[in-house]
């Protein structure tokens, strides 16, 4: 059990946060704690290389210099983070049992397995998924360091299996059991908008404005919550989108089909996924508002003069193609899918105003907001849910695109009924053969390289389900009573007529 934390001279917590190196930005935020980070340039750490730091300034040369390693710069942006971040909740269980890194044991990490998943003096227990992670990430780091710091890697890996795969590492002795979460969650459109109502716009449980409520970005963090909900994508994946990526908003259609980048798209998968009206209208409505009034901020502060290794984009080109000017002058043509998140960040436009980001996303001080942000803002608003009484309501951004696929595969078994119940079993199976099933068609929307995914991960429980087909249309009155009929007395369905009933 962890029995104690460091704490600092005000007696708060000592904890590891994730940044990136972008010198530019502690000038312009001067932030003493970044400042402190200024030893980091001896390991030649680049400008938007991650590292670890906790929040007295104390930091280990050998993570950083991992975090910097050829080994990791190689890596996708979210696995760099997944792992960052892993290895910060380890050091962080570390410090709290009084061991040093490189003394760490197989039986500490038995014991940080059990902290994370079980025991009950953690408030944030997480799911097997979660730690199968985490050991992940800290086998790779002591991997990496044993032969250049003689230090046993605390993460014991299985007897090597035998068989056709025999040629692949065996899985770790810590393993949970049950790696993925059997509990997950799904929220049906009335739960999402309880969650959305109560925790991001400040209602009550019955719908009315609470007095003194202070919170802040509602309208950009709304904005942001319902697009993970209307389109499905991966928090990254929506955080990663230019304000050049928007599709022009037309009355009338329903849906917008637009592009996600490969550079942003897990595994480099860049594909078309649809944008629900309202979304896109929610969007503009946080550009005009409360986008434009940071960057208002942002100028009045001269913070974008400030910032350095930064590029104009001047347009956009056919086939997705973006003429970008240096700091020189010196102008180059890219493709927008070529541009991962680091790279966009750095992306500004020029306009009669003055200069802005060409993110999309903003912190108040008009800055790009990095993609691990969101996970505050999830954070805030279930712990304001729990406060509220509503302990049964919570959510993640994955648990929101779990969500996504449960309300299309409600549209597919209402269809099914509709136009199918005619074929009997042989004509259905040729019509499968045929045009493929519910499961390919979620395949393509949710972007998953093996439908496997599809169907034994995202909606397992709901697999029995006799479907056939989506169609395009997945919101309004009728679907949201199609799916409470359906899936209202299921466990793991959040509801918002139970939650408020259970809440009372």
């Amino acid at each position: 059990m962890v029995s104690c934390l460091l704490m600092d001279a005000d007696e708060r917590p000592l904890v590891w946060r994730l940044h990136r190196w972008q010198p530019e930005l502690i000038q312009v935020a001067g932030d003493p704690l970044l400042a402190k980070a200024s030893s980091l340039v001896k390991l030649r750490i680049q400008a938007g290389q991650e590292f670890l730091i906790r929040s007295d300034g104390h930091t280990i040369a050998e993570v950083n210099a991992f975090l910097a390693s050829p080994r990791m710069r190689n890596r996708a942006a979210g696995t760099r983070d997944k792992y960052g971040r892993g290895i910060g909740v380890w050091l962080g269980y570390l410090d709290a049992v009084g061991r040093h890194w490189s003394e760490a044991s197989p039986q500490d990490v038995g014991a940080f397995k059990f902290w994370r998943m079980t025991d009950r003096a953690n408030p944030r227990r997480v799911a097997g998924a979660s730690v199968l992670d985490n050991l992940t990430a800290i086998s790779c780091f002591y991997e990496w360091a044993g032969p250049r710091t003689a230090v046993v890697n605390p993460v014991i890996r299985d007897v090597m299996r035998r068989g056709p795969r025999s040629d692949r590492p065996a899985g770790f002795e810590a393993t949970p059991h049950v790696v993925r979460d059997r509990d997950v969650k799904w929220l049906d459109p009335s739960g999402y908008a309880l969650w959305r109502d109560v925790g991001l716009r400040g209602l009550d449980r019955g719908g009315r404005e609470i007095e003194r409520w202070r919170g802040r970005n509602g309208q950009r963090d709304c904005a942001f919550a319902d697009g993970l909900y209307g389109t499905g994508l991966r928090l990254t994946e929506w955080a990663s989108v230019l304000l050049a990526e928007l599709p022009d908003d037309h009355a009338g259609r329903g849906y917008f089909t637009c592009w996600l980048a490969s550079a942003c798209a897990k595994n480099g998968r860049g594909r078309r996924y649809w944008m629900p009206r309202q979304v896109l209208a929610d969007v503009l409505g946080y550009v005009e508002a409360e986008r434009a009034a940071s960057v208002r901020r942002a100028r009045r502060a001269g913070r974008y003069e400030q910032l350095t290794e930064v590029v104009l984009l001047t347009r956009v080109l056919g086939r997705r193609r973006a003429e970008l000017v240096k700091a020189d002058g010196s102008v180059t043509v890219v493709s927008l899918d070529a541009l991962d998140p680091a790279a966009r960040a750095r992306i500004m436009l020029r306009t009669s105003a003055g200069l802005e980001p060409a993110a999309l996303w903003l912190n108040e001080d008009g800055l790009p907001r990095e993609p691990h942000g969101w996970q505050h803002t999830f954070d805030t608003v279930n712990e304001r849910l729990a406060r509220a009484g509503l302990t049964g309501v919570r959510a993640t951004a994955h648990m929101l695109r779990h969500s996504f696929a449960l309300r299309w595969f409600a549209v597919g078994r209402l269809l099914y009924e509709q136009r199918f119940a005619h074929l009997d079993a042989e004509e259905l199976r040729d019509f499968r053969a045929q045009f493929g099933d519910t499961w390919y068609l979620l395949q393509t929307l949710l972007g998953h390289a093996d439908v496997a995914t599809t169907m034994n991960v995202y909606l397992e429980p709901f697999r029995d389900l006799d479907i056939a087909l989506l169609i395009e249309h997945a919101h309004g009155e009728t679907m949201a009573s199609l799916i409470a009929e359906m899936f209202g007395a299921h466990p793991q369905v959040i509801t918002a007529a139970a939650e408020v009933e259970a809440a009372r």
